[in-house]
Order: C-alpha cells, then structure tokens, then sequence
C-alpha cells in the first residue's frame, strides 16, 4: 500500500490534460512519485545530519533536489 492517495494521483493526471485516468495508471504514478520522494528525503536527512541537525528543513528539500 503506498502513502500517497490514488485520487490526489488522478488530479495530478487530469490536471496535465488527460480526461481520464486508469487504476493501474495512477498506481504507476504513485510508485513513480513515492521512489524519487523517497530519494529526495534521504539526501535531505543527511544533509541535515551534515549540518549537524536533527530537523529536515525547506533548505535541506531544496538542496536534495539539486544534487
């Protein structure tokens, strides 16, 4: 089971122009959208741990994602 929602996925589709959105569709989203969240929230935490912090902060996010 993932952790985003299957109907916030169905927006994101729809919101790009499709009109409308299979179940395996918006399951594929989800996966795709969880792993590099995932990825992204890894590089965040040990960015924060470099800073020699224990909270992940906007800037820890944003750094991740240029790395």
């Amino acid at each position: 089971m993932g952790i985003l929602a299957l109907a916030a996925m169905d927006k994101l589709i729809r919101k790009a122009g499709a009109k409308r959105v299979s179940e395996s569709a918006k399951k594929a989203m989800r996966d795709v959208l969880e792993k590099y969240g995932e990825e992204i929230a890894a590089k965040a935490v040990m960015l924060a741990k470099h800073g020699g912090r224990t909270t992940v902060k906007e800037e820890d996010i944003k750094l991740a994602l240029k790395t």
